[in-house]
């Protein structure tokens, strides 16, 4: 792991795994604000192995610092698998790291493709792919991304999204989520929840611009947690008049950053996990990219996709306006699992790795799907 995301979607394989699972930390994400609270917040264990000198840098130092360090303590750990999720420059490198050393990968979140290579995540997704040995695919669309492009259908398993499993498992209760919003005071659903982190939002001058203008002019109160990257944008650019006017706030902690989302009236971002998570909470979601590799949130009438350039105010304010949205969306299921994902990911990584000795629980195994039991996907 080496970014928040990562740590949240990875929480409920760590758990399923058991004392065998281990973590190791990149430090991608070098704001402690970002990583050291989830990992109390989840009940993780603490990493095994800390990287140095990663976080702060650029894409190619990072590359070459985690495949360089984690080489080495691969060689000598000689685990038997190593587990990377989602499209991260984590993923990327510590995939590469594992294949160079001899070491298979399993990769979470297999499958995802926007088919837009300017994204840095699609080329991460797409290297990772090429090494990897078990793929754990969250949708029927990303296993069937999968088998388009060669991969063998014996190495791919079906087994949902972890970060629905996050969003099951965490939520915080109605007493303490209506006490979060009392405390920001906000009321149910008459806010809006917005994120912003991506380079096609947050470097170029006048598309961050924009999107403060648009954030703005929209009628409902605005929650804008800044991710560092966007801070720090926002100051070089010298935009902090306009940031001024958008109630923004630090990064929230899990329970916050749920809390929030659960009972915001819609949401706006960059994100591709708060893609997934929308359709958990039953929100509207304007999602502010050029292209989306989750693509199952739109056609499940969930998420709308603009670019950031254009801006969004006229696109937000329709689906505010929309008063029978919420009720479809509230009938509408989630296309991203049933929320068991990291049990099935650990019963698929131990039955990939070895004949037994799987750690999951005994009482899982009467309630995974006998389709995901390590079975091959037809």
């Amino acid at each position: 792991m080496g970014t928040r995301p990562e740590i949240i979607k990875m929480a409920s394989v760590v758990h399923a795994l058991g004392t065998r699972a281990r973590v190791v930390w990149t430090g991608q994400h070098y704001d402690a604000d970002l990583t050291d609270t989830f990992f109390r917040t989840l009940g993780l264990p603490q990493p095994a192995l800390r990287l140095d000198s990663v976080g702060g840098v650029s894409r190619p130092q990072q590359m070459a610092r985690i495949i360089d360090q984690l080489s080495g303590w691969y060689e000598k750990e000689a685990p038997a698998a190593v587990l990377v999720q989602g499209d991260t420059n984590t993923v990327s490198a510590a995939a590469q790291a594992a294949h160079y050393t001899g070491v298979p990968v399993v990769h979470v979140e297999a499958g995802l493709r926007s088919r837009d290579r300017a994204m840095p995540e699609e080329i991460n997704r797409i290297v990772a792919g090429a090494v990897t040995d078990l793929h754990c695919a969250p949708t029927s669309q990303a296993v069937e991304n999968l088998l388009a492009e060669g991969v063998e259908p014996e190495r791919i398993r079906l087994t949902g999204n972890t970060g629905v499993d996050a969003n099951m498992r965490f939520m915080p209760d109605g007493l303490r989520r209506a006490a979060i919003l009392l405390e920001r005071a906000l009321v149910p659903g008459g806010f809006i929840l917005a994120t912003f982190h991506r380079p096609e939002n947050v470097d170029r001058p006048e598309v961050l611009a924009t999107i403060l203008r648009d954030l703005i002019r929209l009628p409902l109160p605005v929650v804008l947690p800044l991710h560092p990257r966007t801070k720090d944008r926002v100051e070089a650019f010298g935009l902090g008049g306009l940031l001024a006017r958008v109630g923004h706030t630090s990064p929230l902690s899990h329970p916050h950053y749920l809390a929030l989302a659960r009972e915001a009236r819609m949401l706006i971002s960059d994100s591709g996990g708060l893609q997934e998570d929308c359709t958990v909470f039953k929100k509207p979601l304007l999602v502010v990219r050029e292209s989306t590799e989750r693509p199952e949130s739109v056609s499940a009438g969930f998420a709308r996709l603009v670019p950031g350039r254009h801006g969004f105010y006229s696109m937000a304010q329709q689906m505010l306006d929309d008063r029978d949205l919420p009720a479809r969306l509230a009938a509408t299921p989630s296309p991203y699992g049933d929320g068991r994902a990291g049990e099935h990911i650990a019963r698929a990584v131990c039955e990939f790795v070895d004949a037994g000795a799987c750690p999951v629980p005994p009482q899982l195994e009467t309630t995974v799907p006998a389709s995901l039991e390590g079975r091959p996907v037809h």
